[in-house]
């Protein structure tokens, strides 16, 4: 393969790496996005479903308060009877202690009760919350992730047929050439440079004068000494008449 020749291929595989990268960006944006709505479809799911569990147990909690509200109630009802059959003030006295105690009792159950219905509907007002968010986020979801989905099958499609050219690129050039253009466009992006006035386009240096006066003088491949690219000489194109 002539020095032109895999100036020529060069280029094209520069072409192509470019196009690539750019599809690889757009792909990464489009995945990315999609991503996004799935996490927080997933977050809002997640929410939902640990405030649900923790509904159970406040709901069992809020059951046995009434339960012992009510036993209390009856055990009072049951002392006031006791109070109408108690015949000595001592037995008066005896009960009017029970009684209170009582009283005290289900004062304190009557506020946990109380807290609980409390903790009870705030739960239930932020489960109402989070489900119309969930709602929200497989709405958008669902109004993107068709469109998403069709544009990186499309994006990977065309990588797939740019990839095979590449390939084809690759097999054409020397190996040394090959990994040499291939390590700088991996650190910099860009592998491939030209001069056309004895400066870099690539990191827009000016080249050392011999090193220039050869490139022009011949074909040549060569490495610009500030940004390491591969480097060759490309004649400035003459502008056409338009008449």
């Amino acid at each position: 393969m002539t020095i032109p020749e895999q100036i020529q291929s060069l280029e094209a595989l520069a072409v192509l790496d470019a196009q690539l990268k750019v599809q690889d960006e757009e792909a990464a944006v489009a995945r990315t996005e999609l991503e996004k709505l799935h996490a927080t479809v997933k977050k809002f799911e997640d929410k939902v479903a640990a405030s649900k569990a923790k509904l159970g147990g406040f709901e069992k909690a809020r059951a046995d308060h009434v339960i012992e509200v009510r036993s209390m109630t009856m055990q009072i009802e049951h002392s006031r009877d006791k109070m109408g059959r108690a015949r000595t003030e001592r037995e008066v006295q005896a009960v009017q202690r029970e009684m209170e105690e009582l009283r005290k009792l289900m004062r304190d159950r009557e506020e946990e009760l109380g807290r609980v219905v409390a903790d009870l509907d705030g739960l239930r007002l932020q489960i109402d919350a989070d489900d119309a968010e969930l709602t929200k986020a497989n709405e958008a979801l669902s109004a993107r992730r068709e469109e998403l989905e069709a544009k990186v099958g499309s994006i990977e499609g065309g990588a797939q047929s740019r990839n095979e050219a590449r390939d084809a690129l690759i097999k054409k050039l020397p190996t040394m050439l090959y990994r040499r253009y291939d390590q700088i466009r991996v650190k910099r992006g860009v592998g491939l440079a030209a001069t056309t006035d004895g400066t870099c386009k690539g990191c827009h240096i000016q080249l050392p004068p011999q090193l220039f006066h050869r490139l022009r003088r011949e074909p040549l491949l060569d490495q610009c000494p500030s940004c390491m690219r591969v480097i060759y000489y490309a004649p400035p194109t003459t502008p056409t008449n338009k008449g």
